[in-house]
Formats: C-alpha cells, structure tokens, sequence
C-alpha cells in the first residue's frame, strides 16, 4: 500500500511515516517502478506496537530497541520488562517532584496573601518567586 493508505490506516501522518523509517522504526518499503514506497500490510501492526510503546512513555529510541530485537528473530519480552521497570521508576520520581514543587508553590501562594503590596521593594520584583 501507498504511504498516503498507510498513514490513513494507521491514523498518521506521511510525513511520521518518512521519519518512522528515516530513523529505523520502519524498514524501508520495497518500490513501485514510479518509485512510489510500497508497504507491506504488516506496517500497520508495526505503526500499532510503535503507538502503544509511545503510550507507555517509552521514547522512539527504546522502542527501536524493542523492535531490533524482534527483528532478529528473537522475543524481546526479558527487555521490555526491564523498560518498563525503569519507566515505572521515572514515573515515581516524576511524581515525587511534582509533589514537591507542590508544596513550594502552595506555600509561596499561602505567603503571596499576607503580605501588603505597599511593602514590596522595587528591586526584588516579587518577593514571592
């Protein structure tokens, strides 16, 4: 199918598709003798699982790892394991920091409401940020 079916099928982008295969995710399509790409029906499947990995919070380079592996004829389940711990850890601490940026945000909003205005120096800007 023509890269145009393709990016409709798997609702995207051409211009994703060309940088999905500039960049490995996809292997280069064979070519029509106009020299239009030429992709098989499995490419959607391969678009699907690059998705979904994105939807993990996995980056296109870990997802390259992934496909790779599956690429060699081997299953890369061991691997995405291992990713998705990590990610599970990043996650955590993702959440650690928002809760501490919380707290100091809600703590110079509490401090921004019992100050007068008329106090404030000209040179501090806000003495709240």
């Amino acid at each position: 199918m023509r890269i145009g079916e393709l990016a409709a099928t798997a609702g995207t982008t051409p211009k994703t598709l060309r940088y999905y295969e500039s960049v490995g995710l996809l292997p280069p399509p064979q070519r029509t003798l106009n020299g239009y790409r030429d992709y098989p029906e499995h490419a959607i499947s391969r678009i699907d699982f690059i998705r979904r990995g994105q939807s993990a919070g996995l980056s296109l380079a870990r997802i390259g790892e992934i496909l790779r592996i599956r690429d060699d004829g081997q299953a890369p389940c061991a691997h995405v394991d291992t990713l998705l711990v990590t990610r599970l850890d990043e996650i955590d601490q993702q959440i650690a920091d928002l809760l501490q940026l919380r707290q100091t945000v809600t703590q110079l909003q509490t401090a921004s409401r019992t100050v007068d205005p008329a106090t404030c120096q000209a040179e501090t800007i806000c003495r709240y940020l």
